[in-house]
């Protein structure tokens, strides 16, 4: 039964990789010569691009990859097309499979079945981690944000309250961030750059506000595009208000972090109290015995 299973699932992968590459890789592997576009691209990337363009035709997986795609859209800018979302979900499905087929062979050669359960069980979580970590990432990046976008605004109201002007204010703000990699100088310093480059500073601030992809940026750059024309004690004024938010947030989301990581110990201080009351308790069987 393994065996037949074993024979299965290697004879599809043999299919989705096609008669003409599977020659190419033999006559690779013959000549001992380099593959053109690289035994990954050929044995998992391009076999399960092919599988996955089948399987959007269903609207789960459709909804998955698209999901996907706008979040690695948020993490790696607007650049980011289909294609590469599409690329990285075939990459996750070609390990997924060969992580399953080689549990299966090994279930054989072994004669245990619960290693071709543990290698599907294995597949399953590879899958599922791309999906899982983008969301992740978008999460911490927007607590980043949040996070930092109270000391940004600080910063912008002290130079439009000491007399400079707004869109030299946001210039004035990044210094000392040039080289930063936080997601938040990422994009402002984008903007600025955008508006050194003639860019007017409507757009680039509505740039801003759908790079960094969050509430509070689209409330920033609305306050921002109503008052900055006014300047002066009225746009520090507006800016103060949404601060006071802001700094709301901010305290939430640390307390947010400090509840996620005092849960997090909770397992290991479970973990090391049940290896004390063992080495504790042992003697004292041992004894009784």
């Amino acid at each position: 039964m393994i065996a037949a299973a074993a024979g299965i699932v290697t004879a599809a992968w043999l299919y989705w990789i096609g008669a003409a590459a599977a020659k190419e890789i033999i006559e690779a592997l013959r000549k001992r010569q380099r593959l053109h576009g690289g035994w990954r691209t050929r044995l998992l990337d391009r076999p399960f691009r092919r599988l996955l363009g089948i399987t959007e035709r269903w609207e789960l997986v459709q909804q998955r990859v698209e999901k996907l795609h706008r979040q690695r859209t948020v993490l790696n800018g607007v650049s980011w097309s289909m294609d590469q979302t599409k690329a990285e979900v075939s990459a996750a499905l070609g390990q997924a499979y060969c992580a399953f087929v080689a549990s299966v062979w090994l279930s054989w050669l072994a004669g245990e079945s619960m290693l071709s359960a543990m290698g599907a069980v294995i597949a399953i979580v590879l899958v599922l981690r791309r999906f899982i970590e983008a969301g992740r990432e978008v999460e911490r990046r927007r607590r980043a944000i949040i996070a930092a976008l109270p000391d940004m605004l600080a910063r912008l109201m002290l130079l439009v309250g000491a007399g400079e002007t707004v869109q030299g204010a946001f210039a004035k703000s990044l210094e000392g961030k040039e080289n930063s990699a936080h997601p938040l100088h990422k994009e402002w310093r984008h903007t600025v750059m955008a508006m050194k480059n003639g860019q007017s500073f409507g757009t680039a601030i509505e740039r801003f506000n759908r790079s960094c992809a969050i509430q509070e940026a689209a409330v920033f750059t609305t306050v921002v595009l109503l008052n900055y024309h006014r300047g002066g004690d009225q746009f520090v004024l507006a800016l103060r208000e949404f601060s006071y938010s802001l700094w709301e947030k901010r305290k939430a989301a640390a307390r947010t972090s400090g509840e996620e990581a005092s849960s997090k110990l909770v397992f290991p201080l479970v973990g090391i109290l049940f290896i004390m009351m063992v080495i504790v308790a042992a003697p004292a069987f041992m004894l009784m015995s």
